[in-house]
Order: C-alpha cells, then sequence, then structure tokens
C-alpha cells in the first residue's frame, strides 16, 4: 500500500491532475461527483478484464479497453484509434489487486482442466497456456502498470498517462507513486 496513494478528498487529487480526465475519473469513482453530460469521450481507460470492477462515471466519458491485467501491448491499434480518431489526449491505466494475469503458472493445471472440460484435447490446452502465458503473465501489479505508463507514454508522447490501482477490497481506485 505504500506505493499506493488513496484519494478520498479533492485535496487528495494532485495539482497536475485537478480538472483533467484522470482527476474527474477520480472524483466521480471515489468522490461521488455528480454526473455531467458527455458528447465524446475525454478519457481511454485501459483495465483488466476481471468481473469484480466496475467505474462510477457519466456515460461517453471514456473509451474502455479491458484486457487480461490492463495489458495493452496488443490492444495498440484501439490505443491508437482512440487517440488518433477519438481524439483523447489521456489514458488512465488502472490495474486492480487479485489479479489472475499474475503467477499465471499457479493457474496452469486450472487452466488446462477448464479448457478440457469444454472440450479441448489436453495436450493442446497445455500447448496453449504455454504458448501464451508468458506473453500475458504480468508479475507484480503494480510494478507492470509503471512499465507498461512508461512504455506507453513512449509511443504516444503527448499523450498523458496515469496508473492507477483498483482495490477490489474497496471498490476505490488509488493513484499509482511514480519516482520521479
Amino acid at each position: 500500500m505504500n506505493r499506493l496513494s488513496p484519494v478520498s478528498l479533492i485535496s487528495d487529487i494532485p495539482d497536475h491532475l485537478m480538472g483533467t480526465p484522470p482527476g474527474l475519473l477520480l472524483e466521480y469513482h471515489n468522490l461521488g461527483r455528480p454526473h455531467e453530460t458527455y458528447d465524446s469521450a475525454r478519457l481511454l481507460i485501459g483495465m483488466c478484464m476481471d468481473n469484480r470492477k466496475h467505474l462510477r462515471m457519466p456515460d461517453n466519458f471514456a473509451f474502455i479497453i479491458r484486457t487480461g491485467g490492463a495489458n495493452l501491448r496488443f490492444s495498440e491499434f484501439k490505443v491508437s484509434y482512440a487517440i488518433a480518431v477519438g481524439k483523447v489526449n489521456h489514458i488512465a491505466l488502472i490495474g486492480h489487486s487479485q489479479c489472475g494475469m499474475v503467477n499465471l503458472h499457479a493457474r496452469k493445471d486450472l487452466f488446462i482442466n477448464g479448457l478440457v472440460q469444454s472440450g479441448w484435447d489436453p495436450s493442446f490446452a497445455e500447448e496453449h497456456f504455454n504458448h501464451y502465458s508468458p506473453l500475458f503473465e504480468i508479475g507484480n501489479e503494480i510494478d507492470f502498470l509503471l512499465t507498461e505508463s512508461v512504455r506507453l507514454r513512449n509511443r504516444y508522447p503527448k499523450i498523458t498517462v496515469c496508473p492507477m490501482y483498483y482495490r477490489v477490497e474497496d471498490n476505490l481506485l488509488y493513484l499509482v507513486k511514480e519516482q520521479t
């Protein structure tokens, strides 16, 4: 938790985020800011596909890409589309506690058995896991958020990337502390 900054008051939002789409997301989700009306997205949210997370925000406020571990490496065309066509200038990259993309190897048997029960041949299921799990394993959630934020900033230098963390335990967003 020492790498996370809670947002329970408006004063907890850093000055550089006040009034920006990531700052507004924190206000909507954590602080209950009344929803405004939007006719186009202001933000791209990259977040995990986990079903336990639901963000409180207005309709049309954000594009959302959900992918395992909030890993946008294989969704770059969609990110580029939101920036180029959707004209968003901010990305909120949201990881979360208890992420299934952490320590995938520990769930190898569960993964393979689940596919076998769905009709897969056991050897194909194991090959599938062995081929793809290294691509989708994220390691530590916070470390991944920080490295993915740096990667996105290098790829899109004029776009603000804000790493955030969703605690499933309290359903709140936290800012991830970055080294300056």
